[in-house]
């Protein structure tokens, strides 16, 4: 039962520069500004792509981009918010690795109440061979997922 507390107090919103990571700052957006929730914005460079490559200059400067393609990622969808983020808190972390466990670690060391992310809307053999990160964060995480279609 409902007893006056905040339901959320900290959310989580993963950016992915995708037209879901905007709906999903939509969201995100609407329900921090009725429960004064900190959102945290999380761009993940996937990083699984040089496994087993020898650890080059070539393999450190597309790290290098796809971090500045990250950090592109999250200004867009504070744009997209129309400032409308400049009232609530935000922190932004940028990180590096598989994006499901990246996000699922996340959920603990920084106590979020809710996730907000796109489907990626992959479909097919992608999903067959990868899996949707969506898919395996709502299976394993330990607070509310919302999916923004």
């Amino acid at each position: 039962m409902y007893n006056g507390d905040k339901i959320y107090k900290k959310i989580l919103l993963c950016v992915d520069g995708s037209k879901f990571a905007e709906r999903a700052a939509e969201h995100a957006l609407f329900i921090s500004s009725f429960s004064d929730a900190e959102v945290m914005f999380l761009s993940v460079v996937e990083t699984n792509f040089s496994a087993g490559l020898p650890a080059d200059e070539s393999i450190y400067q597309i790290n290098g981009l796809l971090k500045q393609e990250a950090e592109k990622n999250v200004e867009k969808v504070l744009k997209v918010g129309k400032n409308g983020f400049n009232d609530i808190k935000t922190t932004t972390k940028i990180d590096e690795g598989s994006p499901s466990e990246i996000i699922l670690e996340t959920i603990e060391k920084e106590n979020i109440d809710l996730v907000i992310m796109g489907n990626s809307g992959k479909s097919g053999f992608d999903k067959l061979i990868i899996g949707s990160v969506a898919d395996k964060v709502t299976k394993k995480a330990t607070c509310s997922v919302l999916i923004a279609q």
